[in-house]
């Protein structure tokens, strides 16, 4: 250990020979010293001493000197050295940016990002949510060398290996939206893409392709050669998790075969001690061991027990909801061991997800049974929406089953499922069948196998079904016409309303943009620092403070997008140019609902003031008077969701009270 006097002294030194650099090296390098012997104000003070650089004076300033630790403010300077201009720097917010202007006057750093330029940090802002961007990172060679991108682009397993190392180990689940948020692969690709990179990967030795899309890819430094070491190591593994991804790989690779009969017996010992802990404490891993165990022909614990635990308390459905696809039908097949099993399953189908379903139906569809089952879920009022999805979806594998239902009752299950708001895995199979009635070979295949009188009553149907997608109803509708042209003279005939433009007054702009201000420049500064607060507890895996911070950061940018781009879309208006021909943004009206009556004033998107009788044009109440005119009658809905018929009294100007509250 250096003598801190003599550092002291050669500090001392360095200061009057005017040498930043050399200070800063000297104090970095032996801070443990000087953190016992100056204060943090002194080394800031004897760094000041080294220069007249404005901009260094400023960092100096602007690092919280004397009231952080010493460490920590030496590493907040040394962040900020790091932007110089021109140089690249990462945000979790913005991705890679552009240092464009150091600003010593006002203590900010302005970065161009590619989706926001000019945008600016404070020193504080910068340290938290800003790092370097190192020379290897993928969105460094995306912007250095686009060809050398493009060609990675085209070895999937390669670019994916790329962008783990550039961002980290993650789950497949979080590299998708990584892939997606950085314009990588868009979302609509990401299967195709993944399919490619995951048979790249899995013959590579380096690489480590979890099993639950929930845990992470892993790259190793070099490859296992299940020697003795390995043995030894695997026999004092204690997590469950572990130990059936270490069983797995060596029956991968083919070890497992030529295994002496103490190894197998050390294997079977860690498998039995993996299900033991995964009892009561994760169905789906133990059904995951189950498999395993029953396959390598490990009798301990007993297939039957096994068993018995999964059928116990349905503990089954939750596992088959939580296996990747591969597990779920090997889970199946374990439990089916007779027909009282099978018809258990057969009566969990509601309950089950769509994989477990699709197994279900797969595995005994040959069976009467299976089909008998089937058929009468189907015929049901309200069929469940996994196997509505499944057979509509493949109706050519169901269409000789005599037991079910006819297509134009699938069919009307099938629109149910895609009307309104649905949440879980019903949401799932809602948006499958939104995509099947997007498509027109799936919607002729549908009227080939219908009759003529069926055709029109499905035609009909879907027709009357106004919670879908306004947009994508009207084209459905009009893609049936295309395949059946009779069907046009059925269409019916909605007017369309008037279209306003998207204003909102100056006061509530005003409050939207702060709002949108303090959101990048104070929350999600404040969430970065969550974060890394949240990295001290220790492994990220199973850090709770850390996801949660992590989940609000995903919860930020969302907000963030979609704020930003409400502002740009939503334009300030002062309403001057509104009539009283009809309802719009910009009237007061006075509606008569029996013998009583009510006054409101309907102004922009954002505007809503309960107190002043002002509601936003994006209300309920408001989009029913839009185009209005006085006598004509509309609905109006009541707080318990009902609605009464009321008519337009009177459409008045705005009153100068409202004016002013306009302008805020």
């Amino acid at each position: 250990m250096a003598d801190t006097e003599a550092l002291v002294a050669e500090l001392n030194t360095i200061t009057e020979a005017g040498d930043f650099e050399r200070a800063f090296k000297l104090i970095r390098e032996n801070k443990a010293e000087f953190s016992k012997k100056l204060q943090s104000s002194g080394v800031k003070d004897a760094l000041k001493k080294t220069t007249n650089d404005r901009l260094l004076l400023s960092f100096l300033d602007g690092v919280n000197f004397g009231a952080e630790p010493l460490d920590k403010s030496l590493m907040a300077l040394e962040k900020l050295l790091s932007f110089q201009l021109g140089s690249l720097v990462l945000s979790s917010a913005w991705g890679l940016g552009t240092v464009k202007k150091l600003d010593y006057f006002y203590k900010r750093i302005t970065v161009d990002f590619k989706v926001k330029k000019g945008h600016q940090f404070t020193y504080a802002a910068a340290i938290d949510m800003l790092e370097s961007a190192p020379e290897g990172h993928i969105l460094v060679l995306r912007q250095s060398d686009p060809n050398a991108f493009e060609e990675l682009m085209k070895k999937p397993g390669e670019f994916v290996k790329a962008v783990i190392k550039s961002f980290g180990e993650m789950p497949i689940v979080r590299l998708e939206d990584v892939c997606a948020a950085n314009g990588f692969v868009k979302s609509v690709n990401w299967k195709k893409f993944w399919d490619a990179a995951r048979t790249e990967l899995r013959k590579d030795k380096l690489v480590e392709i979890p099993v639950k899309r929930t845990d992470p890819i892993r790259l190793k430094a070099s490859v296992e050669d299940y020697g003795d070491s390995w043995l030894t190591a695997f026999s004092h593994e204690t997590d469950p998790k572990l130990i059936l991804a270490g069983v797995r790989e060596y029956v991968d690779q083919g070890k497992f075969k030529v295994a002496d009969a103490d190894t197998k017996e050390k294997i079977g010992d860690r498998l039995a001690f993996a299900v033991t802990a995964a009892r009561n404490v994760d169905d789906a891993l133990y059904a995951r061991l189950a498999i395993q165990v029953v396959s390598l022909g490990y009798a301990n614990p007993g297939a039957e027990e096994m068993r018995a635990y999964l059928w116990e308390r349905k503990r089954y459905i939750k596992a088959a909801t939580l296996l990747p696809s591969r597990n779920v039908g090997e889970m199946i097949a374990f439990l089916a061991t007779d027909d009282a099993a099978k018809e258990k399953l057969y009566k969990a189908i509601p309950e089950f997800c769509y994989t477990a379903v699709s197994e279900v139906v797969g595995q005994f569809g040959g069976e009467e049974a299976c089909r008998k089952a089937v058929g009468e879920l189907m015929k049901a009022p309200k069929a469940p929406a996994t196997l509505t999805t499944l057979i509509v979806g493949k109706y050519s594998s169901f269409k000789t089953w005599t037991e079910l239902p006819p297509l134009i009752t699938l069919l009307t299950h099938a629109i149910a499922l895609g009307e309104g708001r649905q949440g879980g895995e019903t949401l799932k199979m809602q948006n499958l069948v939104r995509r099947l009635f997007g498509t027109t070979q799936w919607l002729a295949e549908m009227f080939g196998a219908l009759p003529k009188n069926d055709q029109a009553l499905f035609f009909e149907r879907f027709q009357a079904s106004i919670a879908w997608d306004p947009a994508t109803h009207h084209t459905t509708v009009i893609r049936m016409t295309h395949i059946v042209p009779e069907l046009e003279s059925r269409i019916v005939k909605i007017e369309k309303k008037k279209e306003y433009a998207r204003i909102t007054s100056p006061r509530s702009y005003a409050a939207k943009k702060a709002e949108y201000l303090k959101l990048i420049n104070e929350e999600m500064p404040e969430n970065i620092r969550k974060i890394e607060f949240a990295k001290g507890f220790g492994d990220l895996s199973e850090n709770a403070e850390y996801q949660y911070a992590k989940d609000e950061q995903r919860a930020l940018m969302q907000k963030q997008t979609l704020m930003q781009a409400d502002l740009e879309a939503v334009k300030e208006g002062d309403f001057s140019d509104a009539t009283t021909d009809e309802v719009m943004p910009g009237v007061t009206v006075v509606v008569s609902a029996g013998a009583e009556e009510k006054t409101y004033t309907i102004l922009g998107e954002w505007d809503n003031d309960l107190e002043q009788g002002i509601l936003s044009s994006k209300t309920r109440v408001a989009q029913n008077l839009m185009g209005k005119k006085v006598g004509e009658s509309f609905e109006l809905p009541s707080a318990d969701g009902s609605a009464t018929l009321a008519t337009v009294k009177e459409i008045l100007p705005l009153t100068d009270a409202i004016r002013e509250w306009i302008k805020g």
